[in-house]
């Protein structure tokens, strides 16, 4: 993150070793011994008119960067801080019955049934989801991360599988009707050797307690794109 032209974060440190040099100046002029304060040129009297000028700039100067890197951490802020977008997140909250389909050519196939799981990982920030189900014969285990990054100004999320090694990624934004958030990232086909193919997931919030997940395949063309999809139910 860039405030500017100053990393937020080295501003901090800075903040840090400013105060560390100035308590290991004060200490330094509080362990100067008498003798030393005797023979100092600074001990010596002087006229008042021999006096140096306060030093009024240099405690302006602290005072200016002291209100900008106030400033600095207050426009940080909107950038940390858990704001109107997180809200959407308590909506995966709960424990869910979960029907997965595959789909060939526009064509389901049957379903299987699973469970899972969704909880705060940092509570109004970040949300995991633990998702067991069937996946072509395979028992499959899924791990969610979601949530909403400020700057980007996008909800973004991560996922694993036990049925592969593979990390996947994507961001996106709640269209319109504020009851469909779309989202784009990639994966890379291994059955294929293809890298970075293009995934959509579409989730579409029905109602309080239904949900459906939909993954779109999109090199295959304009139409049936759809190649996986996890309806959620709230347990009861």
């Amino acid at each position: 993150m860039r405030l500017g032209t100053t990393c937020f974060t080295c501003l901090v440190c800075a903040g840090l070793c400013y105060l560390v040099a100035s308590n290991g100046s004060a200490a330094n002029n509080a362990a100067t011994s008498p003798k030393q304060a005797e023979d100092s040129p600074a001990a010596v009297s002087q006229p008042d008119s021999a006096q140096p000028p306060a030093q009024d700039g240099a405690q302006g100067g602290s005072q200016d960067e002291a209100a900008a890197l106030a400033e600095m951490m207050a426009q940080a802020a909107k950038y940390t801080q858990p704001g109107e977008n997180h809200e959407l997140l308590k909506k995966f909250l709960g424990d869910w019955d979960v029907e997965a389909r595959l789909f060939s050519g526009g064509q389901a196939l049957p379903p299987s049934k699973g469970k899972a799981t969704c909880k705060w990982l940092i509570e109004g920030r970040w949300i995991m989801t633990e998702t067991d189900s069937e996946l072509m014969g395979m028992q499959n285990k899924t791990f969610t991360i979601m949530g909403y990054d400020n700057l980007k100004m996008s909800y973004v999320f991560t996922n694993v599988h036990s049925i592969d090694t593979a990390m996947t990624h994507a961001e996106g934004d709640m269209d319109p009707s504020g009851k469909v958030l779309l989202m784009y990232g990639t994966l890379d086909e291994y059955l294929t050797g293809e890298h970075d193919k293009m995934v959509k997931y579409v989730w579409r919030f029905n109602s309080d307690d239904e949900m459906v997940l939909e993954v779109h395949d999109l090199p295959i063309g304009e139409t049936n794109t759809k190649v996986l999809e996890f309806k959620f139910t709230r347990a009861q």
